[in-house]
């Protein structure tokens, strides 16, 4: 078990949501803007990755590039004749199958076609304008993609699911959670909260190391309001989640024609992979107390004192990064 959690922090840098990013802005009907920003390495070279459009298609004018933010940006103007729509477009060498790339068309009219490319699968269709259906689906399924992907969201989870003792209390923490992060979700992504992204992600690391050493406190006896009202605390450090989770969906953008649905469709999303985690790792305990006959106070302690290291060591990492 101590192994996974190594694992876990090599693997995942947290819940840095670092995908390439390719955005074309129609500007008639065969001209488009196109945006490609993709990771920088940590010396500042460039990916080898590269976009191939149709060929009905060719540059106008001069392409600019720069690094912003820790990334490649490449804007430059296409003309196809005829347009893109039912034209396949190809990521070229995806980043060497690092990461994924977010797609995000916007038409003339106003609608928005999202996709989300996978190293195994780097190309899509060019669709004509989607109803209000394939919107919702759209940002539903971007919402678990990102909840199951971000591991520090999901330790934060399973350091509520530890330190909550019945049902009762794990209705109302997890609840809480939700509410909180859903506040936030909804008022960062329009603009109605301003917070400098790095602070907030190192504070969302720190949460997790807080409650895992609550857990720990509870096991020793030394219960606190954190251990008899978890909703309490749930409920203030949801608040920040959702800053988290709104960096991801500033990062893709919404749709200017369908925002409400487009943002409630992305909190159920995020919702859902949240109830698909809680219900794995009850799934999982219950197994295990069944087969391996495992001491659930030897297990709660070995998940806490891992979760609290791969927390710590993210906050230590995060605050180096914003710290000159």
């Amino acid at each position: 078990m101590v192994l996974c959690f190594l694992l876990l922090s090599q693997g995942a840098a947290a819940d840095i949501f670092r995908p390439a990013y390719l955005e074309l802005s129609q500007l008639d009907a065969e001209r488009y803007e196109v945006l490609w920003r993709v990771p920088a390495l940590p010396d500042n070279r460039r990916l080898a990755a590269r976009l191939v459009f149709p060929k009905n298609t060719e540059r106008v004018g001069e392409s600019r590039s720069a690094i912003i933010n820790n990334a490649w940006e490449e804007r430059y103007e296409i003309k196809a004749a005829g347009g893109l729509t039912d034209q396949e477009i190809t990521i070229d060498g995806i980043l060497g199958g690092a990461t994924d790339v977010i797609v995000r068309i916007e038409r003339l009219d106003g609608t928005t076609q999202l996709e989300r490319l996978q190293p195994a699968e780097p190309r899509f269709t060019v669709t004509a304008s989607p109803g209000p259906g394939e919107v919702a689906l759209a940002y539903f399924l971007l919402g678990v993609e990102h909840i199951l992907g971000g591991i520090d969201h999901l330790l934060f989870v399973l350091a509520l699911l530890l330190l909550v003792s019945n049902l009762r209390r794990l209705v109302l923490t997890i609840t809480a959670f939700t509410v909180a992060h859903s506040i936030t979700l909804v008022c960062a992504t329009l603009g109605w909260i301003r917070l400098p992204g790095p602070p907030v992600e190192a504070v969302i690391a720190l949460s997790i190391v807080f409650v895992a050493a609550e857990v720990i406190h509870e096991q020793q006896g030394r219960a606190s309001i954190t251990a008899r009202s978890p909703w309490i605390v749930a409920f203030g450090f949801g608040l920040l989640h959702g800053l988290g989770f709104a960096g991801a969906l500033q990062e893709i953008g919404l749709p200017d024609t369908a925002i409400p649905v487009a943002l409630l469709m992305f909190n159920v999303g995020v919702e859902a992979g949240q109830l698909l985690f809680v219900g794995g790792v009850v799934i999982s305990a219950t197994l295990l107390s069944r087969v391996a006959q495992v001491p659930s106070a030897l297990v709660k302690r070995v998940v806490s004192y891992g979760i609290g290291s791969i927390a710590a060591f993210w906050t230590i990492e995060r605050v180096a990064a914003f710290i000159p």
